[in-house]
């Protein structure tokens, strides 16, 4: 246990001296302080006001950016001290593998998640001191979203980073993942759909297994607990899972698929690398 937390103490320092570190944190100030230079706070629109309208932007912009960054930042870990012969180093050291390996997500996961979750704590704070309301419910649910998601995409990644045998291919398949999440999925079922080949609550169901889905969609359900936006899909998912038992089902499936998707890495890494 000693040398885990050893070497996620060292996996946190490397990081803050990264330039990618000091991007990463100024992007999701950047972004909080940007919007209450739009006085987001102070407009009502769709119904939200005050810090409310805030966190429901932020939260949205959070989800198109933190998991790229995690990926490629992420993936590298594995691929990149392979092939920088670091595996072999730590023979001479009192330190295993696993311990390396763990310690790298434990590391990584402080470091990816703390600039996003004090950035929307900067944000209450500063809300409280210019006496605005603070929705402490919807505050505490976004912080767990934000934790699971970080946990699943640092899982991913690692995955990712033990299969692949070289930083470029690691890269390259951490974007293609995010591209596909992000985009193509939702654009396949689409299409899909319209051709009629599959029921709608096949291709709600599928659709689910996307995390990123999962998460727009608990984030909508905070403050559309009926889920009127996604029109006709609301019912599969309600009926499914009912209100609460879906926003329980954003944090468990995510992290789930985070813990699995690490533990997966592990055994590859385990069964690849180990003398």
């Amino acid at each position: 246990m000693k040398q885990l937390w050893l070497t996620a103490k060292l996996d946190i320092v490397e990081s803050l001296r990264a330039r990618w570190f000091q991007i990463y944190t100024l992007v999701f100030g950047g972004i909080v302080a940007l919007l209450f230079l739009f006085g987001l706070t102070e407009s009502r629109v769709l119904g939200f006001i005050g810090l409310s309208r805030l966190l429901v932007t932020y939260i949205q912009l959070t989800m198109a950016i933190l998991p790229i960054f995690v990926l490629i930042t992420t993936v590298r870990s594995v691929a990149g001290d392979r092939e920088a012969g670091v595996f072999e180093y730590l023979l001479s050291l009192p330190v295993s593998l696993s311990a390396w390996f763990w310690g790298k997500i434990v590391g990584r996961y402080i470091v990816v998640f703390a600039p996003v979750f004090l950035a929307m704590l900067g944000a209450v704070i500063w809300a409280s001191i210019q006496d605005i309301e603070v929705p402490w419910d919807m505050f505490g649910y976004y912080t767990a979203l934000l934790a699971v998601m970080a946990m699943c995409f640092l899982g991913i990644g690692m995955l990712i980073s033990a299969i692949a045998r070289t930083t470029d291919m690691a890269q390259g398949a951490a974007f293609m993942v995010w591209l596909f999440l992000l985009l193509f999925l939702d654009l396949i079922l689409l299409g899909v759909m319209i051709q009629g080949k599959v029921a709608p609550e096949l291709a709600v169901t599928l659709a689910l297994a996307n995390p990123l889905q999962v998460f727009r969609t608990a984030a909508l359900a905070l403050f559309d607990p009926q889920l009127i936006v996604l029109g006709p899909s609301a019912y599969v998912i309600l009926d499914l899972f009912g209100t609460t038992g879906y926003k329980i089902f954003a944090l468990a499936y995510p992290a789930a698929l985070g813990i699995i998707s690490a533990a997966t890495g592990y055994f590859i890494f385990r069964r690849g690398d180990l003398p």
